[in-house]
């Protein structure tokens, strides 16, 4: 059994963590934090968790965390980089789900969360936890940087065109059109998250620039192996006014060799050994609640015109863009197998 410490533990992802690691046949979770629940039974906080759990929450005990095999961070930007270093020299793994292990570039970075990095050294050695694509880093690292839930739809959305060995897009015309539920900003006290802000109302947020936006430029860069031709994408993310759920929407102008190419069997092709993406046939219509509190991704595609093609990407932002793939992550760092725990079928209705 992998002994498990997770830090944050009250935020809605961190409960969702919990949620699916309760049900890993092979883990038991041995610590849980909050700064201010300490003392607090978790099933007291969450009664869906009544009966399946007898823990409570606790202050932060750095040696406490050493004695696990791995601990997640569902915290704050800042805080995982704060630990990291102690954590990793005590052969205790560690997987991020906030941005301290995402970017590689230290300026982007300090740009767009306005932190310097305290463990430049241990980021350099971390892996980037976009499982599909990185399996191999992943399984060797002893730090994990989870992906933002975006930046997920974007890379699985466009990955198979970006490998493709042909010159089928043209990079600098990619537009994403990315929407969220509201659960995505957190479980926090805030103005704007509030019902009556939200409820009958639908807007754009971060449109001047989002700190997605240079998490998706370094991935569709190191996906591809082109340097600085991501620049000029347009990303604009959206409020939905529903709970779990993301959707993006992705529109490129093809190449004349990608509108000779059959994508719909290059998609199906590249994602077919793949348990957690689902490439839907030609002109579906992906929705969020088919992936409700599960860990899968679902994809179609459209071509309206010869050379345009419209990527649709759909996930639950606390599974698969957050908690489900850092489990994943998990099953892959210890050897397990990697749909152990995560084998829940999405909510309908």
């Amino acid at each position: 059994m992998v002994s498990v410490g997770i830090v944050g533990g009250t935020g809605y992802t961190g409960v969702e963590l919990l949620r699916l690691l309760l049900r890993h046949p092979q883990v038991t979770v041995r610590t849980l934090t909050s700064r201010t629940e300490a003392g607090k039974r978790v099933a007291d906080m969450f009664p869906s968790l009544r009966g399946h759990t007898d823990l409570e929450f606790s202050d932060l005990d750095l040696e406490q965390l050493k004695q696990c095999d791995v601990v997640f961070f569902a915290t704050p930007h800042g805080v995982a980089m704060q630990h990291a270093e102690q954590l990793v020299a005590a052969n205790t793994k560690v997987i991020d789900l906030a941005a301290d292990f995402r970017l590689q570039d230290l300026e982007q970075f300090e740009k767009w969360y306005g932190l310097q990095h305290s463990c430049p050294q241990i980021l350099k050695d971390s892996a980037y936890g976009l499982t599909e694509l990185n399996r191999e880093k992943i399984k060797q690292a002893s730090v994990i940087g989870n992906p933002g839930c975006y930046p997920t739809t974007v890379q699985l959305g466009l990955a198979p065109l970006l490998q493709s060995k042909n010159n089928l897009i043209q990079p600098s015309s990619i537009i994403i059109d990315a929407k969220s539920g509201v659960s995505g900003a957190g479980r926090k006290a805030s103005l704007g998250m509030i019902y009556s802000e939200n409820a009958d109302n639908f807007k754009a947020y971060g449109v001047a620039g989002h700190r997605h936006h240079p998490e998706i430029v370094e991935a569709l860069e190191n996906i591809s192996g082109q340097k600085g031709v991501f620049d000029s994408i347009i990303f604009v993310p959206h409020l939905v006014p529903m709970i779990r759920g993301m959707l993006s929407t992705i529109y490129v102008d093809l190449t004349d060799e990608g509108a000779n190419t059959d994508l719909q069997s290059l998609y199906e092709h590249f994602y077919k050994d793949e348990k957690f993406v689902d490439v839907m046939p030609a002109n579906s219509s992906p929705e969020t609640r088919s992936v409700r509190g599960a860990n899968e991704l679902r994809i179609a595609l459209y071509k309206p015109q010869p050379n345009k093609l419209i990527v649709l990407s759909v996930q639950d932002n606390l599974v698969k863009g957050a908690a489900g793939q850092a489990v994943q992550n998990m099953n892959l760092m210890f050897n397990f197998a990697e749909d152990a725990g995560l084998t829940g079928i999405g909510l309908l209705p």
